[in-house]
C-alpha cells in the first residue's frame, strides 16, 4: 500500500484501522481525513509536555480520566512513546467492555507501556493500580462533571501537567435555574442567565471559568485556547495546566466571590477545595 501523505511514518497503521480513520482496506475519505487532522492537532499541544517530562524525569507516567475507547491514549503511545522505555499510559475507564477491548488491542499491537483500568475517579486517586505521583493527566470530552473529577484526580496525583477537553455541564446551570427568582432580587448580573438557552451558556462559560481559577489557585498557570479544526462539536475549549510553584491567593478569593455574587455558594465544594 502506498503511504497516505497525512499518515506520520511511524504510525501503526493497524491502530488507525482499529480507532475507524483508515478504512479496513486501508483508505482514507474526507470524514476520516478531518478525523486525522483532529488528532493531531490535539497531539501537537500535548507532544511538547511529554517531552518535557522525558527530559526532565527520564520516565513519564500518563493518565487519560475517562478514556472510552482509549483513542487518545493510543494514539500519543503510538506517535511519541511506543520506543521509550520507561513510559506508561494508563487509560482510566468506569465500563469494562471498553476496557477489555483496549487491552485486547494493545497486547495485539505489542504496546506493553499501556495499562487499561476499571476504576472509578474515588477508585483510581487510591488503586495500587496508579503510582502516588502522576506527570500528565488529559481527559478529552468528558461529560458534566467528569471533567472535575479528572481535576480532582490530577490535584491528588500530583501532575506536573493537565490536559482537558471540557464536555457539557449542566450543574452549574441547574443551580442557576434553581436560584433564579432568588438571585434576580441580589444582583443585576441574573440578566446573564435570565433566558434558558443563556442559562445554559452562560453556566458553562463559568463552569470553565471557576475550573481555571481552581487551577490556578492550587499552583497552576493555565493557557485556555480553540481546538481549531473540530468544528462538529460546540465543545472546542482546550486548558493546558503547567504546575509551576504555590497557590495564587488571588484566585481562591476571585473564585470565592464569583460563588458569592452569583448565588452559587452550593457549589463550594466541587470548584473551591
Amino acid at each position: 500500500m502506498s503511504l497516505i501523505p497525512e499518515i506520520k511514518p511511524q504510525q501503526s497503521i493497524e491502530l488507525l484501522k482499529e480507532l475507524h480513520i483508515l478504512t479496513r482496506d486501508g483508505k482514507i475519505n474526507q470524514d476520516t481525513r478531518r478525523k486525522l487532522k483532529q488528532v493531531y492537532h490535539l497531539y501537537q499541544f500535548i507532544e511538547p509536555l511529554m517531552a518535557d517530562v522525558l527530559a526532565q524525569k527520564g520516565s513519564l507516567s500518563l493518565a487519560d480520566h475517562g478514556a472510552g475507547k482509549s483513542y487518545l491514549g493510543f494514539i500519543l503511545y503510538d506517535l511519541f512513546l511506543k520506543d521509550k522505555a520507561d513510559a506508561t499510559v494508563y487509560g482510566v475507564e468506569t465500563r469494562q467492555d471498553l476496557v477489555d477491548k483496549s487491552v485486547e488491542l494493545a497486547t495485539r499491537l505489542g504496546f506493553a507501556g499501556m495499562q487499561f483500568l476499571n476504576l472509578s475517579v474515588e477508585q483510581s486517586i487510591t488503586s495500587d493500580a496508579l503510582p502516588a505521583q502522576v506527570d500528565i493527566i488529559t481527559a478529552l470530552h468528558a461529560c458534566n462533571t467528569a471533567t472535575d473529577d479528572a481535576i480532582r484526580f490530577a490535584l491528588a496525583k500530583d501532575a506536573r501537567y493537565i490536559v482537558l477537553v471540557p464536555c457539557c455541564q449542566a450543574e452549574v446551570a441547574s443551580v442557576l435555574r434553581q436560584k433564579k427568582n432568588e438571585t434576580f432580587g441580589k444582583t443585576p448580573l441574573s440578566e446573564l442567565w435570565r433566558h434558558p438557552i443563556h442559562t445554559r451558556e452562560f453556566g458553562s462559560q463559568l463552569t470553565n471559568v471557576l475550573r481555571c481559577l481552581q487551577l490556578e489557585a492550587r499552583g497552576y498557570q493555565v493557557t485556555v485556547t480553540e481546538l481549531v479544526g473540530w468544528e462538529h462539536s460546540m465543545k472546542n475549549e482546550l486548558i493546558i495546566a503547567k504546575k509551576v510553584g504555590g497557590g495564587k491567593k488571588s484566585a481562591r478569593e476571585r473564585q470565592e466571590a464569583i460563588l458569592r455574587e452569583l448565588n452559587l455558594e452550593a457549589l463550594r465544594e466541587r470548584f473551591a477545595y
